[in-house]
């Protein structure tokens, strides 16, 4: 059983540290914009490890109803049937504009679970993060309560797809390999040991909460049963072809309801691959139909795994 006491304390922790001043602001505009619906905004992902002045910044944010934050009802459909929906602002200061994603209280907090099949949103955030903006002390205080859901979600299956014995930064490495997997990523295989590198004190604090390691010298060692560990892997491949075709059609759905989203997409790809993106005029007025072939070209150059 994870120690959730000590995940509180440590995510607290985190989420005390001031964001940077163009985040805050923008999340700030955010809530003033769309009203009491915004219970909070975190900032997260490359640019919070990072502090890269070139990078989009990626917010979330958490609204309690759809229909009172996007002004048109299609939109917020969308949204409940596939989360999350993604906007771009575009930079209010020393950053290349932010990436802003939309869900609900309640589908975020479903997704944060073990049993979820979906394992973007937990991935993500059990890695640290910040509060850029939260409504009132309710609201901050439910953030921490879900970020621990993540924090315990991402030690359960790190136990489980980690090694038999290993340090702390072995077991969030065998995560983050097997979670980028899960998804159509542009980056790197090296990517997964770097997010793990950074804040390494504090993956360590955050998997000493497991109940299912033992600390012995020289690293940690898994006390479940091997047979649990094959039960779990073989759960995890259902989770990796899940994954997959959710990224896909979240790909599709941000062509339509992403302003600006092939840029963002394209961006994305020459930034991590270091190759350029070139996409012809008719793929760009029709970029569902165009999507397969452009994906099967991107696997050949090996751009996306």
């Amino acid at each position: 059983m994870t120690d959730r006491s000590l995940l509180i304390r440590i995510l607290t922790a985190d989420l005390d540290r001031t964001p940077r001043d163009d985040v805050r602001r923008a999340a700030e505009d955010i809530a003033a914009r769309h009203g009491a619906t915004v219970a909070a905004v975190l900032f997260y992902g490359s640019g919070l490890r990072d502090d890269d002045p070139d990078a989009i910044i990626d917010l979330y944010v958490l609204v309690d109803d759809y229909r009172a934050f996007f002004p048109r009802r299609t939109p917020a459909v969308f949204n409940r049937l596939l989360p999350p929906n993604v906007l771009f602002l575009p930079s209010n200061g020393r950053n290349a504009g932010f990436k802003v994603a939309v869900i609900s209280r309640r589908q975020f907090r479903a997704r944060l679970v073990p049993a979820s099949r979906d394992t973007t949103l937990w991935a993500r955030f059990c890695q640290p993060v910040a509060v850029a903006y939260s409504r009132d002390v309710e609201a901050r205080e439910w953030v921490v309560a879900a970020l621990a859901d993540a924090a315990a979600t991402a030690i359960h299956w790190a136990v489980r797809l980690g090694p038999d014995q290993g340090t702390a930064a072995d077991y969030w490495a065998a995560l983050f390999r097997h979670t980028y997997a899960a998804e159509m990523r542009v980056e790197g295989g090296g990517r997964a040991k770097t997010i793990a590198d950074f804040a390494a004190d504090r993956y360590a604090a955050l998997i000493a909460a497991s109940g299912e390691l033992a600390a012995e010298p020289g690293g940690l060692r898994r006390t479940i049963s091997t047979a649990e560990a094959h039960r779990a892997r073989a759960a995890w491949a259902r989770r990796r072809r899940i994954g997959k075709t959710l990224n896909i059609a979240r790909l599709a759905k941000a062509l339509f309801t992403f302003d600006g989203g092939i840029d963002y997409i394209v961006w994305k790809l020459e930034r991590h691959s270091g190759q350029p993106v070139a996409l012809t005029p008719w793929q760009r007025r029709h970029p569902l139909l165009a999507a397969p072939f452009v994906l099967a070209s991107l696997r050949r150059r090996g751009i996306v795994r």
